[in-house]
């Protein structure tokens, strides 16, 4: 009882990027530029698919709850990082506070990587059977689909944040991270670590694996079914569509995968942090900028909204 109280006692902080005052105010001015560019910009796409009725398909569905979620995803992490920095690693936050941020990051972020493969899928459906594409993709299935997600967001975060505060942290209590990631917090812990490290290591393999698996699947029959298609401006049509959610799947999984998968061995919390910052704050602010300037349709609806005001 008394090792708990102790527990529950500590606040984390969070090491400066670097020492120097001028530095941190360089990077706060950048965290916080790239942080209201993603949320104009994901605010910017869901509201013009929300009041242009053009956009109203199952396709553009998943895009705008996508924007929304990377709008709550980077807030679950971008005030408490510049905090930080204004303060250079001064701010603190206690351990309640740093298992509910984690918490909202591992949900949020595990939300967006099924949905991730939900949009895959949609492509696949609606390359392979145009013909049965409305009856595939009824908006109830589409709202299924996308609760679905989120329900299995919020599972792994339940499941990975009760893991992590079950392990006792002592006397070091400075988080080498700009927010509480599992692996940086899971390395203050005094424990031992090593189920906690493979059980980490296991889920995240089950979470990453299985929607890239079915991402990489859809895309192997719509790789066929393009080749297929014998019109020149059928071709590039179908490949607009689906090269935007390329990019962005390879910049989510590709980070993550990174972070998560990499044996503990060989964590370093220096690259921890860099390609944190990539799918934290520099993902989120390329992602509309992908989708707007790779669809047409969405570019179009742009452009009208612009123009009305």
């Amino acid at each position: 009882m008394e090792g708990l109280n102790k527990t529950a006692k500590i606040q984390f902080f969070f090491r400066p990027f670097s020492p120097d005052p001028e530095v941190q105010m360089v990077i706060f001015v950048a965290f916080l530029m790239m942080y209201l560019t993603s949320l104009s910009g994901n605010a910017t796409i869901a509201l013009t698919v929300r009041v242009n009725h053009s956009l109203h398909t199952p396709m553009y569905f998943f895009l705008a709850n996508l924007a929304v979620l990377e709008i709550f995803y980077t807030s679950s992490i971008a005030p408490l990082a510049l905090a930080n920095l204004l303060s250079m690693g001064k701010t603190p936050v206690s351990i309640t506070g740093c298992g509910t941020q984690m918490f909202f990051f591992i949900f949020l972020g595990g939300a967006d990587c099924v949905l991730l493969a939900v949009m895959a899928y949609d492509r696949f459906v609606a390359i392979c059977h145009p013909l049965r594409y409305t009856l595939i993709m009824s908006w109830c299935l589409c709202v299924e689909l996308v609760v679905g997600s989120l329900v299995l967001g919020l599972l792994v975060s339940l499941l990975l944040t009760i893991l992590i505060f079950q392990l006792p942290f002592c006397h070091n209590n400075e988080v080498y991270h700009f927010y509480c990631d599992v692996p940086a917090v899971m390395h203050l812990a005094c424990g031992d670590t090593r189920v906690h490290e493979t059980a980490l290591y296991i889920i995240s393999f089950i979470v990453l694996s299985i929607p890239l698996s079915l991402i990489s699947t859809s895309y192997v029959f719509i790789v066929a079914a393009i080749i297929r298609i014998r019109s020149a401006e059928g071709r590039s049509r179908a490949f607009n569509t689906c090269s935007s959610h390329v990019l962005v799947v390879l910049l989510q999984y590709g980070c993550t995968s990174f972070i998560y998968l990499s044996p503990s061995s060989s964590y370093s919390p220096e690259m921890g942090q860099v390609v944190s910052v990539v799918y934290t704050f520099i993902t989120p602010v390329l992602n509309p900028l992908i989708y707007s300037m790779r669809n047409k349709e969405l570019k179009d609806a742009l452009r009208k909204a612009l123009r009305k005001f």
